[in-house]
């Protein structure tokens, strides 16, 4: 069965059709970047766009970068401060004339990656950790859900949430090399370990791909490795999602 999965970022919009039994992507990713005012009506007109791209008229799975519970959202991370209180889901759904299933971008990536990927089998306190324009962690307690648990948003010695300081964005931002950024990762991680001593880390987003080149600075001590779906697993986790939230999905 196939099923469309969203991946909503503070940067980009991107989606593509998966197949739910295989993870594979059946069509190619097609991304257009987020509105620079990020306010709700703007992004659910790119989202429509993106939903219109694919000619999709079935239920839709989407990863959303903000706290989500039961498809409402109550921060805004990187977005507008507008969308807090936004139901996401009916929002959606009105707009592009589909149903919609949406919760937290980390906790989707990370179910996509421990029910097909690099977390399959894991046991213990698993922390999926996505890197782009914020960081986002999904965390998973012998392989169930604990959600929202979004540690980029723990605050750093300046005050600001770390994600500031950490993130992807922070790097260009800045300029900073690989290794000057790797340090800062590398602080944020020992962060996450002294709090919740989590035994698998799982490192996707945007940066995962250079995870060969930054992981050998990181001197964090817990079993880590690069998410298996690297950036396309927040895509792949959104439609698994809408597929367990759809009751006729598996007919």
């Amino acid at each position: 069965m196939e099923i469309l999965g969203l991946d909503v970022g503070g940067s980009g919009i991107k989606g593509a059709i998966v197949d739910i039994t295989t993870g594979e992507l059946r069509s190619e990713r097609y991304r257009l970047p987020t509105p620079s005012s990020a306010t709700p009506d703007a992004m659910a007109e790119t989202v429509k766009a993106i939903v219109n791209h694919f000619h999709w008229t079935k239920p839709v799975g989407c990863c959303f970068p903000t706290v989500v519970k039961k498809g409402r959202c109550y921060t805004f991370g990187n977005l507008d401060p507008s969308w807090v209180g936004v139901q996401v889901d009916e929002l959606l759904s009105r707009t592009c004339n589909t149903t919609f299933h949406v919760g937290n971008d980390a906790d989707l990536a990370g179910i996509a990656e421990m029910q097909m990927g690099a977390g399959r089998g894991k046991q213990g306190k698993v922390v999926m950790v996505t890197i782009g324009t914020g960081i986002g962690t999904g965390f998973f307690n012998n392989g169930d859900l604990v959600p929202n648990i979004e540690l980029g948003r723990i605050f750093h010695t300046d005050g600001r949430p770390i994600e500031f300081y950490a993130a992807d964005s922070a790097r260009k931002k800045e300029n900073l090399s690989l290794k000057e950024w790797a340090k800062r990762f590398d602080f944020f991680l020992h962060h996450v370990n002294r709090i919740f001593s989590p035994d698998h880390l799982i490192i996707g987003g945007g940066l995962s791909k250079k995870f060969d080149k930054f992981h050998p600075r990181l001197t964090v001590e817990i079993p880590m490795e690069v998410a298996e779906f690297k950036n396309n697993a927040g895509i792949i986790g959104a439609a698994l999602y809408a597929n367990n939230k759809t009751p006729h999905a598996s007919q």
